[in-house]
C-alpha cells in the first residue's frame, strides 16, 4: 500500500530535462535541491552537457549508477514515455511529469496518456501528473516543483496540507495561506491525473500523524470511494477537510473538463456525498483559508450554539443576523446570569449578543467577569468577541489579551475567536495565545459556522450503514411499470396493489373490483413518461367510463408511441389525499447510487425541495434527509394537522437505497413517484425502474 512517505520523502532524486538556467522549468527546481536544503542524492539528466548548474549531469536514467527514488521529467511529451520506462527498469517509487501535451491537448495525447496508466499500473511505479506544477515537503526541503512562489519564501513546515488538482490555482493558494501566516508541510498538484489523483492525495494526507487540516482543489474527482474513505479518515483522525470543488455552473463544468480532460459530475450530489462524509466544501478561497487558519487551535465545537460578546451595539446585531444566517443558535444568556451582568453594568446588554459597552475603558476587568459568566453559565460551545480597533491599540491589547486568556481558563476545548483591527504583530500575539483573529466579524462568523460543522461531524462520526444483500438479477429487457412495482413489492417497499387489463372488460372488471374511482395508466417498459403521451386518466368510476378511458388510453398510446410495446392499461385504486411525496435514485459516474427524497409536484419541479444521499444508508440517515427539507413542516402538522410518523418514510428510504445498492451495476434510476404519505402509511402509487443502457421514450 502506497504512502505518503513513498511519494514525498525520496532519498535520491533525478531531474530529467535538467537545465542550466534556474528560471526555467527544467531549471528551478533543481536550484531548490541545492539551495533551500535537500540532503538526499541529486541526479540531473541531460544529455547536452557534463555539469548543470555546477552538478554533475547523466545523459540518462540508465547511465545513473545509482539507486533513484523520485523521478522529474520536464521533457517534450513525446519523449516522456520513454522516460517511464527508463524509470521503470531503474525501480524508481515515483515518476513526476510537468510535461504537457497529453490529454488535456488531444485525442493524441489522450493515447500517450493512457499508456503513462497502463505503465504505472503494471509496473508499480506511482505516477503524478502528467501536466503538474509539481509537489513539496517542506519538512525534508523537497521542493521539485516550479512554482515561482517558492522564491518568494521557503515555506514552513506545519500542520497545514495543500492537495489541488490544478497547479497554478494549487500554487495561488499555497501563497495565500503562507501570506496568512499558515505553515505547511505537504503541498501536491494532481495535474492530469494519469495515476495519482486528488482523491488519493486527500487520503494520504489524513493517514499521516503530522498532518493536521487539508485543504484541497478539484475540478472532477475520478475515484468517488477514494474520497470517501480519505474522508472518513480524515473525519476519524479529526482532521478538517476543506474542499473547493469547482464547476458548479454549466459554464464551469465545461471549463474543467476542457482543462484536465475530466467530468465535473453532477454538482448537488457532490454536496451531498461531501456533506455526508464530514467535508465541508467553500465556494471561494477566502472562505477556504479562513477555516484553516482558524483551525490552527485544533478545537472543533461540537454543537451550533453561539455566545456573542461585544463592545458595540451594532456589531452585536451584526454577528447575531449572521449567526442566524448560517443555522447557529444565538441563545439567551440565562436571567439569572444576566442580572449579575446588569449588577456590574446597569446599561449592558446582557441577552445575547452581551454589549459590554464603551465602560471597558474605565473598567478592564469587565470583559473576563462578561466572558466567564457566557462560558460557564451560557453554555455556549464557542464565542465570538467583536472590540473593533480598541483591541489593537498597544496599551489596551495586553490587558485584554490578559482579561480572555483568564476567563478561558479551564475551558480548554473551548474556542473564541476574535473580530478586531490590530497592526500584524499585535494579531500574532493574539493568534499565540490560542485567539484566531477576523476583521470582520461576518467571516468571524462564518468561520465559526464551519469549524462547528467540523465539530458534529467529528463526534457523530462516519454514520452506519446498512448491508447490502445480494439480490436476483433484474429480468431482462426493459421494465415497465406493473414488473417494477412487483420487483420493488417483494422488497418490502409499499406499493399499491393494481391489476393490469390487456382489455377493455377486464379494466371494467378490476375497476368494479376496486368498488371506487380508479387511475389507468398506459403499460409499457417502452413508455417512462406516461402523461406525455396521454397515457393516463385519474379518477374514473363506473362501467362506460372505464372502458371508454381504457379505450382512449391505448389509442393515444398508439398515436404517440407508435414503436412501443403495449403490455395493457394497469387499473388502480384512487389512494385517499395525503402529502405527495418523491423517492428514488440514480446511478451517479462517480460515487455510484444516490438516494434522493422530497416534497412531490411543484415542490420537486419548481422549488426542488430534495435531499440526497450516498447509497445505502440508514433509517437515522433517513431521518436527517427528511428534517433537511424546506417543506418539512407538512411532516411535523402544520396548521393544525395531525403529524406524521416521520419513521415508516425513513424505512422506505432506506429500503429504496439498500435496493439501488444491491443492484448498481444494472439500475440506472429507480423511482417511486408519487409516493404518497396518509396518517398511517406510506404507499407508492408509480414506480419506475431503469436499466443501464435502456432508452427512454
Amino acid at each position: 500500500m502506497t504512502t505518503l512517505d513513498d511519494l514525498l520523502t525520496p532519498r535520491s532524486v533525478a531531474l530529467v530535462g535538467a537545465s542550466d538556467d534556474p528560471t526555467r522549468i527544467g531549471g528551478r527546481p533543481l536550484a531548490f535541491f541545492k539551495n533551500l536544503g535537500y540532503e538526499g542524492k541529486i541526479f540531473p539528466v541531460n544529455p547536452n552537457r557534463d555539469k548543470v548548474q555546477g552538478i554533475d549531469a547523466y545523459p540518462s536514467l540508465a547511465d545513473i549508477n545509482d539507486e533513484i527514488d523520485f523521478v522529474l521529467v520536464a521533457v517534450p511529451a513525446k519523449g516522456v514515455l520513454d522516460v517511464m520506462r527508463q524509470a521503470i527498469d531503474k525501480r524508481a517509487k515515483t515518476v513526476m511529469i510537468f510535461s504537457s501535451g497529453f490529454g488535456e491537448m488531444s485525442d493524441e495525447g489522450q493515447v500517450m496518456q493512457d499508456e503513462l496508466s497502463r505503465l504505472s499500473r503494471e509496473s508499480g511505479v506511482r505516477v503524478i501528473g502528467p501536466n503538474c506544477l509539481g509537489v513539496f515537503n517542506s519538512a525534508i526541503n523537497f521542493y521539485p516543483t516550479f512554482t515561482s512562489t517558492i522564491e518568494r519564501r521557503q515555506p514552513n513546515p506545519g500542520g497545514l496540507a495543500i492537495a489541488s488538482q490544478s497547479g497554478a490555482y494549487g500554487s495561488h493558494i499555497f501563497y495565500l495561506a503562507d501570506q496568512r501566516g499558515i505553515d505547511m508541510t505537504y503541498w501536491i498538484t494532481t495535474g492530469n491525473e494519469c495515476d495519482v489523483h486528488v482523491a488519493e492525495a486527500i487520503k494520504l494526507l489524513a493517514e499521516k500523524e503530522d498532518v493536521h487540516a487539508i485543504c484541497a482543489y478539484a475540478e472532477s474527482i475520478k475515484d468517488g470511494d477514494m474520497l470517501v474513505e480519505g474522508l472518513e479518515i480524515a473525519r476519524a483522525n479529526r482532521k478538517p477537510v476543506v474542499l473547493m470543488k469547482v464547476g458548479r455552473s454549466a459554464v464551469g463544468a465545461e471549463a474543467a473538463s476542457s482543462h484536465t480532460a475530466s467530468l465535473a459530475g453532477d454538482d448537488k450530489v457532490y454536496d451531498a456525498v461531501l456533506k455526508q462524509a464530514g467535508c465541508y466544501r467553500a465556494n471561494t478561497t477566502e472562505e477556504a483559508l479562513d477555516i484553516c487558519y482558524a483551525a490552527r487551535p485544533r478545537i472543533y465545537p461540537a454543537g451550533r450554539r453561539i455566545g456573542l460578546v461585544t463592545v458595540s451595539g451594532g456589531g452585536g446585531v451584526l454577528m447575531a443576523d449572521a449567526a442566524e444566517d448560517h443555522g447557529l443558535d444565538v441563545a439567551a444568556m440565562p436571567a439569572d446570569a444576566q442580572a449579575i451582568m446588569k449588577e456590574l453594568v446597569p446599561f449592558a446588554a446582557a441577552r445575547n449578543p452581551v454589549d459590554v459597552t464603551a465602560q471597558f475603558f474605565n473598567d478592564m476587568t469587565l470583559v473576563p467577569k462578561f466572558t466567564k459568566l457566557m462560558l460557564e453559565q451560557g453554555n455556549y460551545d464557542a464565542l465570538i468577541g467583536f472590540w473593533t480597533s480598541v483591541a489593537g491599540s498597544p496599551r489596551i491589547s495586553p490587558h485584554l489579551r490578559a482579561g480572555l486568556t483568564e476567563a478561558m481558563q479551564g475551558h480548554d476545548r473551548k474556542l473564541f475567536i476574535q473580530s478586531l483591527i490590530a497592526p500584524p504583530e499585535i494579531c500574532k500575539e493574539y493568534e499565540d495565545d490560542g485567539f484566531p483573529c477576523f476583521e470582520d466579524p461576518s467571516r468571524a462568523v462564518a468561520t465559526m459556522a464551519a469549524l462547528m460543522h467540523f465539530g458534529i461531524a467529528f463526534d457523530q462520526g462516519r454514520a452506519p450503514t446498512p448491508d447490502v444483500p445480494k439480490l436476483p438479477a433484474l429480468p431482462d429487457g426493459g421494465l415497465g411499470e406493473k414488473q417494477a412495482k412487483a420487483i420493488l413489492a417483494d422488497f418490502g417497499l409499499p406499493m399499491v396493489q393494481d391489476v393490469l387489463a390487456t382489455t377493455a372488460q377486464g379494466a371494467v372488471a378490476a375497476a368494479a373490483n376496486d368498488g371506487g374511482p380508479v387511475a389507468l395508466k398506459i403499460a409499457s417498459a417502452d413508455i417512462l413518461h406516461k402523461t406525455e403521451v396521454g397515457g393516463v386518466e385519474l379518477g374514473v368510476s363506473g362501467d362506460a367510463d372505464v372502458s371508454a378511458s381504457f379505450e382512449r388510453i391505448m389509442a393515444n398510446a398508439a398515436k404517440g408511441a407508435p414503436n412501443a410495446n403495449i403490455d395493457g392499461v394497469i387499473v388502480s385504486p384512487m389512494v385517499a389525499d395525503g402529502i405527495d411525496c418523491i423517492l428514488g435514485s440514480k446511478l451517479d459516474p462517480v460515487f455510484g447510487p444516490i438516494v434522493m427524497f422530497g416534497l412531490g409536484g411543484i415542490f420537486t419541479e419548481i422549488m426542488g425541495d430534495v435531499s440526497l444521499r450516498r447509497a445505502p444508508i440508514s433509517e437515522a440517515t433517513a431521518l436527517e434527509m427528511i428534517d433537511e427539507l424546506k417543506g418539512r413542516a407538512l411532516f411535523e402538522g402544520a396548521r393544525g394537522a395531525k403529524p406524521i410518523d416521520k419513521t415508516m418514510i425513513a424505512k422506505a428510504i432506506s429500503q429504496l437505497s439498500v435496493f439501488a445498492a444491491a443492484h448498481a451495476d444494472t439500475a440506472e434510476s429507480i423511482e417511486m413517484n408519487p409516493l404518497r404519505v396518509l396518517d398511517d402509511r406510506c404507499i407508492a402509487l408509480d414506480a419506475l425502474i431503469v436499466k443501464k443502457g435502456a432508452e427512454e421514450h
